[in-house]
């Protein structure tokens, strides 16, 4: 079993285990669960239906009261009128500060879980059990927990770090396979902005088994470099601001089309090849760097073309965008495959990230985020 601690800037530490199996192991972790007189688990009905059962037998072997709640799956399940019903729901079962609450699904359920638990009574105790890529490689750690509004993703939210990760990798394989291809968008984000080994390695396999055979290592690879990033920067004032390569095209495009058209991972998929495709033309990335980033994409079978979007729309949604600092945008470039850094977009110019093939958009030197490609 491989282990990594994450102990960020708020002297809070999140231990990770990362083991192929460790779902049907998780009544030995006795030390881990026993001090609670309640355990909620909080799941969607696509992950109910495969491992709800497994978790909670283990779960009651700890002593205590355990109790679920399973919402519609998806990202329209992730808004405040689901946080109220989850919080009603905690209350019938007279959640105390001595309980917990455990999130087992994806990034969904750990985003939305874990803004709960930040809440509900001021915070409790919250571990989570990922079972979608995206949860494993990236959302389950680095303490960002929250909720959608219509006008924008992730607006209402908490740091709140889970006290431990329980990553199975072969949860993977009850996963639908457009949702494995959405999380390995995440992965090769990390090859790009921090791993050049990683991607050299991922356009390596020749069949998604032999990827599949390795996937407990690519996971703590992709966690490793998280963790890192994490306690050197916990609150994204910083080097945190590079994990976001592709992610602001990509929020827009999942919003623009109602979170139901494009996936998370096929919108970052989509943001990266296009915020390259402009850096190369703003002259901070080689066409050879671009080329690569495509055909990666197109061989793990995700998006890379601009959507067709009327742009006032695109405008307003951009607009609510979290990484502004005032009329400043941070948007992480890849110089090149395996190093990132942040340049700095005027507000009135951020539209122009949309149109990559258009006019120069005035992208400020690149800000020293650069991580050097860890190993």
């Amino acid at each position: 079993m491989k282990k990594l601690t994450c102990s960020a800037e708020s002297s809070h530490k999140t231990e990770i285990y990362i083991h192929n199996g460790l779902r049907e192991h998780l009544y030995e972790l006795k030390d881990k669960f026993e001090k609670y007189n309640s355990i909620v688990i909080i799941t969607d009905k696509n992950v109910a239906k495969h491992y709800l059962r497994l978790v909670v037998q283990q779960m009651k072997s700890f002593g205590g009261n355990v109790y679920s709640i399973v919402i519609p799956a998806g990202e329209m399940s992730k808004n405040l009128s689901q946080v109220e019903s989850i919080y009603y729901k905690l209350a019938e079962f007279n959640v105390t500060r001595s309980d917990a609450i455990v999130a087992l699904g994806g990034g969904v359920v750990g985003d939305l879980a874990g803004f709960c638990a930040a809440t509900y009574l001021r915070g409790i105790d919250f571990f989570q059990i990922p079972t979608s890529l995206i949860a494993m490689t990236d959302s389950s750690v680095g303490s960002k927990t929250g909720v959608d509004l219509d006008v924008g993703k992730n607006l209402v939210g908490a740091f709140y770090p889970a006290k431990a990760v329980f990553v199975d990798p072969e949860c993977l394989m009850t996963l639908e396979d457009r949702y494995f291809i959405d999380g390995m968008a995440e992965v090769i984000k990390y090859g790009c902005i921090a791993s050049s080994k990683l991607f050299v390695r991922l356009a390596g396999y020749q069949y998604q088994e032999d990827l599949q055979d390795d996937m407990e290592e690519i996971v703590a690879k992709c966690l490793q470099i998280k963790r890192n990033i994490v306690e050197e920067d916990e609150k994204e004032s910083g080097v945190r601001r590079i994990l976001n390569f592709g992610h602001t095209i990509g929020h827009v495009i999942e919003n623009y089309f109602g979170y139901e058209g494009y996936s998370h991972g096929e919108g970052v998929a989509v943001g990266m090849y296009n915020i390259t495709k402009m850096s190369v033309r703003e002259g901070i990335t080689s066409q050879e760097d671009l080329d690569n980033l495509g055909k990666m994409l197109i061989k793990y079978g995700l998006p890379i073309d601009m959507p067709d979007m009327d742009l006032k729309r695109v405008q307003e949604i951009v607009a609510h965008d979290k990484k502004f600092t005032g009329d400043i945008l941070n948007v992480c470039v890849m110089p090149r495959i395996g190093t990132a850094e942040i340049v700095r977009v005027q507000k009135d110019k951020a539209i122009d990230l949309f149109t990559p093939d258009a006019a120069e958009t005035e992208m400020s030197a690149p800000v020293s985020a650069d991580q050097s490609d860890q190993n």
